[in-house]
């Protein structure tokens, strides 16, 4: 099982002193976490693509290849690449190049976002949202596995015998389909032959459970080897001595993200505490509570999704620093051995 961190880079307040960092503090910030994630030997870390003015990164590879330069093992994924309006073609170069930069380490998880505003910025039509995303799934495969690429489709100019350049260390970048919980997104994952990441952000995580089996049954129908494909799922997380403490620490901040991205999305929401206590119990997908209740959890999930990574979001609501590097010490010390130890033997 890999462990690792990802990160959305929202620019939140904090919930106790007021004080929001800057984009620019925020980036540092970030480079230093997967500074510590890396020497801490946690397996990947993820960043995030948005654009608005509520988060801090809208070009994941610029940072990851930051990210690069300061560590030496670690994985570096987007999470997500908001592939419907992004160039295939502009989008393999970059992480072609991040491969490069890192020694083999880039990967990509695409999906289709949580927000709209990237397809007027770009010029894409959002009625065309699903038919964008397919398309750009096939043509990127299609760069992942060739040097010279021919392909036409509706939305792009066509390629003809075009030089796919450079190419990565790796024989193929490892990409991911991200899904937040529509079936028709798992089955294409599937379909493609891609890795599956699962966002499972709250409730019970059982309701995930026909996604997968969905996945891996399109997979067998389209003739995809299922021991070459990856179930990841990701997670808010929180880590304290006791699971008490976890909830009573981590309360403000995650009352902060909730408040927030509801009104990024135009919605009035509170969220009260008796409501966190349930979202946050011993089995629902909120990863708060002490190490030995995140290890778990996990595990609990491992029983149903037989997956092979999982990826902790331990820094939303305006968390400062210091607390999201003690959960990066907590999360590779106390939690991943004990989650690799139990899942050592395990297959899907």
């Amino acid at each position: 099982m890999e462990i690792g961190i990802y990160t959305l880079a929202d620019l939140c307040r904090n919930p106790h002193t007021g004080e929001t960092v800057s984009a620019r503090q925020r980036l540092h910030e970030i480079i230093e976490i997967a500074k510590l994630a890396d020497e801490a030997g946690l397996d990947v870390i993820g960043v995030g693509e948005h654009h608005r003015l509520e988060y801090a990164v809208s070009s994941p590879a610029v940072v990851l290849a930051a990210i690069a330069q300061v560590t030496k093992r670690i994985k570096l994924t987007s999470a997500t690449t908001v592939l419907n309006t992004v160039d295939p073609v502009r989008l393999f170069e970059d992480f072609a190049s991040l491969d490069l930069l890192s020694d083999g380490r880039a990967e990509i998880i695409a999906g289709r976002g949580a927000f709209i505003e990237s397809f007027p910025l770009f010029g894409y039509d959002v009625n065309e949202y699903d038919e964008l995303f397919e398309e750009h799934l096939e043509l990127l495969l299609k760069l992942n596995a060739s040097e010279k690429v021919s392909w036409s489709g509706r939305h792009r100019p066509a390629l003809h015998e075009a030089d796919i350049a450079p190419r990565p260390v790796q024989d193929e970048i490892p990409l991911w389909v991200g899904v937040g919980g529509t079936a028709e997104s798992a089955e294409r994952a599937g379909r493609f032959g891609t890795n599956l990441a699962l966002a499972i952000l709250g409730g019970d995580p059982l309701r995930f459970k026909p996604f997968v089996e969905l996945y891996r049954q399109a997979a067998d129908q389209a003739g995809h080897a299922r021991e070459t494909m990856k179930v990841g799922v990701t997670g808010h997380t929180f880590i304290a001595d006791t699971t008490e403490q976890a909830r009573d620490e981590y309360y403000p901040y995650y009352v902060n993200y909730w408040e927030e991205v509801n009104r990024q999305r135009g919605v009035s929401s509170q969220l009260s505490r008796a409501d966190y206590d349930r979202m946050s119990a011993p089995d629902t997908a909120l990863f708060v509570g002490s190490s030995q209740q995140i290890v778990e959890k996990i595990l609990r999930q491992h029983e149903l999704f037989g997956h092979q990574r999982f990826i902790a979001q331990l820094d939303i609501g305006g968390l400062p620093f210091g607390k999201v590097a003690d959960n990066i010490e907590r999360l590779a010390v106390e939690v991943a051995p004990a989650v690799r130890r139990a899942t050592g033997n395990a297959n899907p």
